[in-house]
């Protein structure tokens, strides 16, 4: 879960139950004086109903209690042996109402909720030895939260619930940003400084990951220069060696193994200029298919066993020669680690344009393909056969700036299938 949806649903959790509690802590104290002001209600209603009856006129009492019914909605009736009575709900309400107004009229004031299927609030009371019941509306006795208080209520908790997620967005926008960053940095592309601003924690973050991100680019930059430095000058005193070495008349076979030797000292110091020189070629429209023909097909002269297999790519912007060493190391990893037969093919896979070196050798185990990725790693088995432990990392960084990846992965049957994946646009 990201920490936006977790910022979110913690403080929306929080805006609910203070809500709930809110709302229930409204009605516990909304009782008591909602209560005291019912039974008020109550016995002023029935002592004005006695006092108006024991004064009218007994013809006219008749009118009287249509009238109360009519503009009161008070209704009274004489209490009968047959009636049948509903007592009230066991609700707190009701029983406070009950136990206030039967303090105030006496201990044999009775209540009901339902008087002969008619539903109200009863309560009895007594006139010339008779005893009648007078009911109130029960609307008066409902619990005072109406529609329209509700409505408000959720309308509030949906205002907060939506400054909840502004409020959450604006804590988890700055960290996306770092982890985008984070990523970018990972891959090896450009830093795009992230924006200082914000609450002061967030400044702070933003500022160290900027500095960071400096401090890594000088330091790539400076390890650059010294690559690039110590492999040029290594290069004349190795250039008069191999003079030294042709004009010294030492017998073949030691002529032929320091021969060797140079040769690969001057391989790997060319490793460390291509990885030195960075990334900076122009890119032009060309034929990457031919281009990888081309790189077979100078294997092939010198004797190797590379054959090229066409996908039908189509022309496409790219650094000729960034590309044309990318290849080449491809190649020259099969034909070192693994011997034997390669093949350099090409096919398109949707938007990019894939370039395969495969060979028929013992494989990399899956743990350490990426590990073989980072500059001066190499293999402790049977594919390392010396070398710089550049070649990868220069391929990963040319096809990082072409908008692709390298993977490395087993073929079937045995051996390592190598892909090099550039964007087409």
């Amino acid at each position: 879960m990201s920490l936006f949806s977790r910022a979110y649903l913690l403080v929306a959790l929080l805006l609910v139950v203070s809500a709930l509690a809110s709302f229930q802590i409204y009605r516990i104290h909304e009782r008591e004086p909602r209560a005291r002001e019912l039974a008020q209600q109550t016995v002023s209603t029935v002592n004005l109903t006695r006092a108006a009856l024991l004064n009218a006129d007994p013809f006219l009492r008749r009118e009287l209690l249509l009238e109360l019914n009519e503009r009161e909605g008070i209704r009274i009736t004489p209490m009968t042996a047959a009636e049948k009575l509903e007592p009230l709900p066991p609700e707190p309400r009701f029983g406070m109402v009950a136990g206030r107004v039967r303090a105030a009229l006496g201990p044999a004031t009775r209540f009901a909720y339902a008087l002969d299927e008619v539903e109200g609030f009863w309560v009895s009371f007594t006139m010339d030895e008779d005893e009648y019941w007078v009911m109130l509306p029960r609307e008066r006795f409902e619990p005072g939260l109406g529609l329209g208080l509700l409505g408000w209520g959720l309308a509030l908790l949906a205002l907060a619930l939506a400054a909840a997620w502004f409020i959450a967005s604006r804590i988890a926008r700055p960290l996306a940003e770092v982890t985008r960053a984070a990523g970018r940095l990972g891959r090896g592309e450009a830093h795009q400084p992230l924006a200082e601003s914000g609450p002061r924690e967030l400044r702070t973050v933003a500022a160290a990951f900027n500095r960071m991100a400096s401090d890594l680019d000088e330091l790539e930059r400076e390890r650059a220069t010294v690559l690039a430095g110590i492999s040029h000058d290594l290069r004349t005193p190795l250039s008069r060696v191999r003079l030294a070495l042709e004009m010294s008349g030492a017998k073949p076979d030691i002529a032929e193994g320091m021969g060797t030797d140079i040769k690969e000292m001057d391989r790997v110091i060319g490793q460390f200029l291509d990885y030195a020189r960075g990334e900076d070629e122009a890119r032009a429209e060309g034929d990457l298919e031919g281009l990888a023909a081309d790189v077979a097909a100078a294997s092939a002269r010198l004797g190797e066993q590379v054959a090229f297999r066409a996908g039908g790519l189509p022309r496409l912007a790219f650094a000729p020669l960034a590309l044309r060493r990318a290849i080449g190391n491809l190649v020259n990893n099969a034909l070192r680690h693994a011997g034997g037969a390669v093949e350099v093919a090409t096919r398109l896979e949707g938007n990019l344009a894939v370039i395969e070196v495969l060979d028929s050798g013992p494989g990399i185990p899956a743990t350490e393909i990426e590990r073989l990725k980072r500059p001066f790693t190499r293999l402790d088995d049977a594919r390392n056969g010396g070398g710089s432990g550049l070649g990868l990392a220069i391929v990963e960084r040319v096809a990082r700036a072409h908008g692709g990846r390298l993977e490395l992965a087993a073929r079937e049957g045995g051996g390592l299938a190598a892909r090099l994946f550039l964007c087409l646009r």
